[in-house]
């Protein structure tokens, strides 16, 4: 036992002398003013020691609370001293106690204002044993009664509706938890304690059960003492506590839930009755909130007994009994809070809707009239102070004030106000306190009644403030500065040096993302990403187009940064939303169109020159943007940031018109339409399509206007600069129409009527263009119109009538026809099927097969310089089929060979016959009749289409290439440019136990199954002077193409030979390498002749 203690019971002992000849146990109420000095006087030197770190001075009062009580009780139950030693925690202090009477608890509870202690000790007890002691309260009182009887008496009533104290301390708790084990002991011990103590008030109840109607026994203990009610402020609490008691009990069944706003009215009323120095004392405001919520919340203890009639009929005798005696009258922040009570009161009868009480309600009408207060202004330097005062010491409903604080323009010229911004970050982090915050720094920024000052520390306030935010609750924030302005705090004017500033920080921001993980090697952990997006927020929140426009040029001008930016926006969904637009010019000046980032993004890269990688890396930023991404938990699918209908009409529409300031080029225009387009090929399509919003028709038709154009690029002028690409865009539109065409076919089969007129519309509008133009546009047409051809194809194809129709076109005179058979066989792989299964040819007779060929020469002549890459690719299929099935017929000459092969060359017969075949249009096309069709460019085109045919057939000889023989020994060719690639051959698991015939027979068999190396090098010589020859016809002799196509034809025979060492013996490399030198010799440019000479020097064979 410490000093303390001691020190209590000693106090205690010498108040039992001064009871003689009586007791502390027999005391009266009277009597305890005459011996209560020794104990008040301890414990006020024990409580008020500042400098004493013990126990605070309510725990003090508690413990000396419980101990007494339990005194008590232990007497009452007449516990035994060895038990009690062993269970009662309290025992060392309790036992050195003098017996007390319950006069004594209660009246020390009085004295020393301990009525909180007393009630949050009766709420651990059970509502039956709450009623028994304060009935026994109430008896107590009752006795020689007093104005501070009544005013103890109602402080216990409205602590016990508070309820339990949420601010309690852990010792607090435990020293109620030791408490309410010694009470459940004790009582069940001696069971006639309570029935005892209930017995001692007398009140009219059935004498069946306990009274455990809580509201009936302070209600009527207040009634009994009314006439001790002598002043106006005591009558005004008594009726407050009273109203509230029975509004609590019997109008409300659930919180009722006040705006921030009415709670500080309330709160500033009571500020406003106290001394300056206490008016914001953080322990008055936390019980004027307390008694708010006890106010407006359903009472804890339900009536059992008592009705609401029979509550309000109480309450109105008590008002109109002080009525009588003029005690109504309104001072002070009681009047105010009574005349809000008196009105919640009225407002839920009426709301009740019965008849009864008409007398009683009129009673409390008159209450109310006559507590009518004037109006009282708080002024909004006293509202300001009363909120920070809530929120710096984190009270009840801090939030909720801080969200009020963060909304009020008014209070943000007192320094009051910036300060606890500054000083209380966390009260203000719920994102819509964070808005209002941001929406009131935005109207004071714009009145111009700032300074430098005041705007980097409010930004920065804020920024941080928006920092401490989830992710989450961060992209709420954003979308909502977006709704207001695209230039959050910037949208203004600010003084310069803090828009230097906020410059540095975003310069800051994103060199450090780009230098710590912006490269296309950075592999981003999810925690760095979230990081990195937190960094953006940030910044994003301050000024979020500024900060879209850095995500857009490191996007699109810093090497690889492009996934990153991608990855962070699509973390930032409320980046990407519309502007709500408070003003026309931004939007104006915007463009009046698409979202922020797609006019950040055409601002970011407005008038500058792009590089292929800058094109390139604004493609992929795109296409990563308009598809969904992963969440932070990479479960599911995130919305996408950017969608493809804004992309569209916002980057590619305006381009793609003849008459449009291009930012991008039409090719970019382009890229960009089919990448949005090829998003829904990997997801699911909405319904409707969001094509249909961006004028699918007339879109159609400019996509086929810019496809015919290139049907026309080398007739076009070389300074003609639109055009020159235009056949490196050929399948690109080729592309576009397929993929819209199959969107907009569907939605048309969908519903065949409504889009009739368009239909017909874009129909006859294509009319103008070439006639293929319609045959890319076969998934919109569907089974509405025929397939519409040359009059001259039907010459050469039998077509159904049904669905075939001829066109009577200038250009397609008699014998055209085989061109426009070619034609169709470039478009589609289906239209190329219905061209081979319909062609009309008697291959039973031999000159019919003969015209055919000849015919196919010249058409195919005419044809190449105008296929794009694809149709090329799908033309030379179409000549290999012809080939095969013996209705082409291209005669093989030996015209680069020294001496006949002893080879099979069935097997490559289709490669030669092609290599031939190309080459006799290549001399067609030299020749002096065609050399004039195509510009510089036109024969880099055909040399490239040219190459990509040689490369077809190289991959088609060296597929057919046996596994090399298991030589370590054979040398391998540094110098090749990609190595031979051959199929697995199966091994003979018996080849070790064969006989030499059985070998022998072994061996043929592989060369029949795969073609020996001879006859691969004797193709692989072919070709290369196939494209010497061809390089040496065309105008300039200089293709490049051609000559880096030679070199790879020399690198494969060079490891051709090194594979296979047998192939070829020293004596014939050497005439291979003599024959390819003279080959050679006919290049006019030196370098490229020097250079493949070195390589052909290197054809050595290495046989033994």
């Amino acid at each position: 036992m410490d000093k303390d203690s001691a020190v209590l019971q000693g106090a205690f002992l010498q108040a039992d002398r001064l009871c003689l000849p009586s007791s502390l146990s027999r005391i009266h109420k009277a009597d305890w003013s005459r011996v209560n000095l020794p104990i008040l006087q301890v414990l006020r030197d024990i409580c008020g020691r500042s400098d004493q770190p013990s126990l605070p001075a309510l725990t003090w009062q508690k413990k000396v609370v419980c101990v007494v009580w339990l005194k008590l009780m232990s007497r009452e139950a007449e516990e035994d001293v060895e038990k009690g030693w062993r269970d009662n925690p309290f025992f060392s202090l309790q036992n050195g106690l003098p017996e007390v009477s319950r006069v004594v608890l209660l009246e020390l509870v009085k004295s020393l204002s301990a009525a909180p202690v007393f009630a949050r000790l009766l709420l651990c007890l059970p509502q039956q044993q709450i009623c028994a002691e304060l009935q026994t309260l109430a008896e107590h009182l009752r006795t020689d009664p007093s104005p501070e009887d009544v005013c103890f008496l109602l402080k216990v009533w409205w602590e016990l509706w508070k309820g339990r104290d949420k601010c309690q301390t852990q010792e607090d708790k435990d020293l109620e938890m030791m408490f309410v084990r010694q009470f459940a002991r004790l009582s069940s011990d001696c069971p006639s304690v309570s029935a005892q103590a209930a017995k001692r008030l007398k009140l009219d109840l059935p004498a069946s059960s306990a009274n455990t109607d809580v509201l009936h026994v302070l209600l009527h203990a207040l009634k009994n003492m009314k006439d001790q009610v002598s002043t106006t402020d005591l009558c005004l609490q008594s009726l407050l506590v009273c109203l509230d008691a029975l509004y609590t009990s019997f109008l409300i069944d659930q919180e009722v839930v006040l705006p921030a706003e009415e709670k500080l009215l309330v709160l500033c009323r009571v500020a406003d009755t106290r001394g300056q120095t206490q008016a914001w004392s953080p322990e008055l405001l936390r019980e004027a909130l307390r008694d708010l919520r006890a106010s407006h919340s359903p009472s804890p203890f339900q009536p059992s007994r008592m009705t609401l009639s029979q509550a309000l009929k109480i309450v109105t005798e008590l008002t109109e009994f002080w009525l009588e005696r003029d005690l109504l009258r309104a001072p002070g922040r009681s009047a105010f809070l009574l005349q809000r009570s008196v009105q919640r009161v009225l407002a839920a009868l009426e709301e009740t809707g019965t008849s009864e009480g008409v007398t009683e309600k009129s009673t409390l009408r008159g209450l109310l009239s006559s507590l009518s207060l004037p109006a009282v202004e708080t002024p909004p330097q006293v509202q300001a102070r009363v909120a920070a005062a809530v929120v710096s010491h984190q009270l009840e409903d801090c939030e909720e004030f801080a969200a009020l604080f963060a909304s009020q323009l008014s209070w943000t010229h007192e320094e009051l106000w910036m300060d606890c911004l500054e000083k209380n970050h966390t009260a203000f982090t719920q994102h819509n306190t964070l808005i209002s915050l941001s929406s009131t720094l935005v109207s004071r920024l714009q009145s111009g009644d700032v300074n430098i000052s005041w705007c980097r520390r409010a930004i920065k306030t804020a920024a941080d403030v928006f920092s401490a935010l989830s992710l989450e609750n961060q992209n709420q924030v954003l979308a909502a500065v977006l709704s207001r302005s695209s230039r959050g705090f910037f949208g203004c004017s600010v003084p310069s040096a803090v828009a230097d500033g906020f410059e540095q920080e975003l310069n800051m921001a994103f060199n450090c993302l780009i230098q710590g993980g912006g490269g296309a090697s950075a592999a981003v952990s999810q925690g760095s990403l979230t990081t990195a997006a937190s960094l953006v927020a940030r910044v994003a929140f301050q000024n979020p187009e500024a900060a879209l426009k850095s995500c857009c040029h490191s996007a699109v001008f810093n090497r690889g940064a492009f996934s990153l930016m991608a990855q962070i926006l699509q973390l930032l969904p409320g980046l990407g939303g519309q502007r709500g637009g408070e003003d026309g010019v931004e939007q104006q000046e915007a463009g009046g169109r698409g979202g922020l980032l797609c006019r950040c993004l055409q601002k970011a890269v407005g008038g500058k020159s792009l590089s292929a990688c800058d094109k390139e890396q604004l493609l992929k930023f795109l296409s990563l943007l308009m598809t969904p991404g992963p969440t932070l938990q990479g479960e599911q699918k995130t919305q996408r940031f950017l969608s493809p209908q804004e992309v569209v009409n916002t980057l590619v529409l305006p381009h793609l018109s003849a008459e449009a300031e291009d930012t991008f080029d039409a090719e970019l225009s382009l890229q960009l339409l089919h990448a949005a387009l090829a998003v829904d090929v990997q997801e699911v399509a909405p319904s409707p399509h969001w094509v249909l919003a961006c004028s699918p028709f007339p879109l159609l038709y400019i996509l086929a206007q810019r496809y015919n154009q290139t049907l026309m690029c080398w007739e076009r002028s070389c300074e003609d600069s639109d055009h020159l690409s235009s056949m490196d865009t050929r399948e690109l539109l080729e592309s576009v129409l397929s993929l819209l065409g199959q969107v907009m076919g569907a939605e048309v089969a969908a519903a065949p009527s409504s889009w009739s007129r368009p239909l017909f519309w874009l129909y006859n509008k294509v009319e103008q263009l070439d006639w293929t133009v319609r045959f890319h546009l076969k998934p919109l047409w569907g089974e509405h119109f025929k397939n519409e051809v040359p009059v001259s194809l039907l010459a050469v194809c039998d077509l159904p009538e049904q669905e075939w129709s001829g066109l009577d076109l200038p250009q397609y005179g008699p014998g055209t026809g085989l061109l426009a058979w070619m034609e169709c066989c470039c478009v589609s792989d289906a239209l190329q099927a219905s061209m081979l299964s319909h062609l009309s040819l008697d291959q039973r007779q031999p000159d019919h097969v003969s015209m055919f060929s000849k015919g196919l020469l010249v058409a195919l002549t005419q044809t190449l310089p105008w296929c794009s890459l694809s149709q090329w690719s799908r033309l030379l299929r179409a000549l290999r089929e012809l080939m095969v099935s013996g209705r082409l017929s291209v005669p093989f000459s030996l015209e680069y060979v020294d001496f006949l092969p002893m080879l099979d060359l069935r097997r490559f017969s289709c490669e030669l016959r092609m290599s031939v075949l190309l080459l006799r249009v290549f001399q067609l096309l030299c020749g002096s009749s065609c050399s004039s069709w195509l510009s510089a460019d036109g024969w880099n085109h055909v040399g490239r289409l040219y190459a990509h045919a040689v490369r077809e057939m190289m991959s088609s000889v060296q597929a057919r290439l046996p596994a090399p023989p298991p030589s370590p020994e054979a040398p391998r060719s540094t110098d090749s440019i990609s190595s031979v690639k051959t199929p697995k051959m199966h091994e003979d698991p018996l080849r070790d136990t064969k006989s030499s015939a059985q070998k022998l027979e072994g061996s043929n068999m592989a060369k029949v199954n795969g073609a020996p190396s001879q006859e691969v090098l004797f193709v692989l010589s072919q070709l290369f002077c196939h494209v010497q020859h061809i390089q040496v016809m065309t105008p300039g002799g200089q293709s490049e193409v051609l000559f880096l196509c030679s070199l790879e034809i020399l690198s494969h025979y060079e490891a051709v030979m090194a594979a296979f060492p047998d192939s070829c013996s020293p004596a014939e490399s050497d005439n291979t390498r003599h024959f390819f030198s003279t080959i050679t010799d006919n290049l006019d440019n030196q370098e490229m002749k020097a250079v493949l000479q070195q390589k052909i020097s290197q054809l050595v064979s290495s046989a033994a």
